[in-house]
């Protein structure tokens, strides 16, 4: 009876497979997506491309090319995870020998599959990027130093190359300036949907445009950066420039969220600004980067905040706001508790103020507290202050707020002026059962 059901559930998982195969998507759209991909502006000086090599999933595009003007400039954060993928240790490189000055004035190319991460695939991952990057580079006339990969999916797994290489004269002749929707779509894995986010902000009496999309869903805690993001300007930006502003706005943004406190082996954040709009940027004190910078960090917020909604079964977004803490590293200390918290998300999941985990999470952070001087708020409701539960509360009106879609955890540690923000989503059966049928 037992090797009996084992092989109807076998044949029930792979039923499903075809089924979400066919459909283009491994799983129900989250609760918490937009209405739809908004609708991103023509960055001048890049193209994309998209195209289905059926490296996991049949019938739905999972690679992505995107083509970018000579005389651009790139910056990137990469993870820190001391198993990184080959393209990430690839792009690096790459990326370090722009900073010495190496690059001229040729242009450059983004390519990404879904499917397979590429990560801990020994020698035959770097053969893998090689190839790859060597025929993009070719098929546009570029240097090969010059192309950038990122992979994603399944780790462990040799990357079938042979698969991207043939689609690369396709993704050519189908560069398109306004293909960026199908781009975001190709570079999906257990995302439920698309995300893309732009902004655009006057300098100088020109218009200086941003955009970019992500994809990431589950595997998320970032050490430099979420899962795969791509963003792309037509400001016209000096390399050192563009890398600074970029990890300095990438510590208030992608290292603000978490799903399920694990860092991807494959984490990449490409920006690039290929200059067509005319407008230089300054250094991060001139008036017009700071116009950049803010408009930036907009972006570069709202796609991380992009992938907390669609974390894996996620039904609930969560800001987590600490504040009155000794240091700002003390307050991080305590945010990143609480919003790795098992516990904490299970209760948020089943929209349960158990408000004893806040407690919980704030003493094991590691992080300077005084149990007397701390108050904990679920929205504008004081829970807890003073070391004991706070007279005006109520257990009804605790429950009533855990039924918003969107929840804000307040907790002020009463000690100092340290601050933090950061974002993660709810703990569901879903993401057990997403994560459980991930490979078998």
């Amino acid at each position: 009876m037992r090797k009996k059901l084992q092989r109807l559930r076998r044949k029930l998982k792979q039923a499903r497979d075809e089924i979400d195969s066919l459909l283009g998507t491994p799983h129900k759209v989250s609760p918490l997506a937009p209405e739809r991909f908004p609708d991103l502006p023509v960055i001048r000086g890049v193209r994309f491309a998209a195209a289905a090599a059926g490296i996991k999933y049949q019938d739905r595009d999972d690679v992505m090319l995107a083509e970018i003007a000579p005389g651009s400039t790139l910056a990137g954060v990469f993870t820190r995870s001391s198993t990184r993928a080959a393209p990430v240790l690839d792009c690096q490189k790459k990326l370090a020998a722009l900073k010495e000055g190496a690059a001229d004035k040729a242009g450059f190319a983004i390519i990404v599959n879904s499917g397979n991460a590429n990560a801990f695939t020994g020698a035959v991952g770097f053969e893998a990027v090689d190839k790859v990057t060597g025929a993009v580079g070719t098929a546009l006339g570029i240097p090969q130093d010059h192309v950038f990969s990122a992979s994603t999916g399944v780790i462990g797994e040799p990357l079938p190359f042979e698969r991207v290489t043939v689609v690369i004269e396709q993704l050519k002749e189908n560069l398109s300036p306004d293909a960026a929707e199908k781009a975001a779509h190709a570079i999906m894995t257990t995302d439920t949907f698309a995300k893309g986010a732009s902004a655009e902000v006057e300098i100088g009496e020109k218009t200086v445009r941003i955009a970019g999309f992500a994809k990431g869903s589950g595997m998320i805690a970032p050490d430099m950066a979420t899962m795969l993001v791509f963003i792309f300007t037509d400001a016209a930006v000096r390399q050192d420039i563009l890398q600074e502003m970029l990890s300095r706005l990438n510590d208030t943004s992608f290292n603000c969220i978490t799903v399920d406190s694990d860092t991807s082996t494959s984490d990449s954040l490409v920006l690039a600004a290929t200059g067509a709009s005319g407008v230089e940027i300054g250094d991060a004190d001139s008036e017009s980067g700071q116009q950049f910078s803010q408009a930036l960090g907009k972006v570069m917020l709202d796609l991380a905040h992009q992938v907390v909604r669609d974390g894996e079964g996620a039904t609930k977004f969560v800001e987590v706001a600490v504040t009155g803490a000794d240091s700002n590293e003390d307050a991080r200390k305590v945010a990143m508790a609480i919003a790795n918290s098992p516990l904490v998300k299970t209760a948020v999941a089943g929209e349960d103020p158990n408000w004893g985990r806040i407690v919980m999470a704030i003493g094991k952070s590691g992080a300077k507290a005084d149990r007397d001087r701390i108050t904990i708020r679920f929205g504008e409701i004081i829970v807890a202050e003073n070391g004991w539960v706070a007279p005006t509360y109520s257990e009804d009106a605790g429950a009533r707020y855990m039924k918003n879609a969107e929840i804000v955890i307040g907790v002020d540690l009463g000690l100092g002026a340290g601050a933090a923000r950061v974002w993660t989503c709810d703990l569901t059966r879903q993401y057990i059962t997403i994560n459980a049928d991930y490979r078998s």
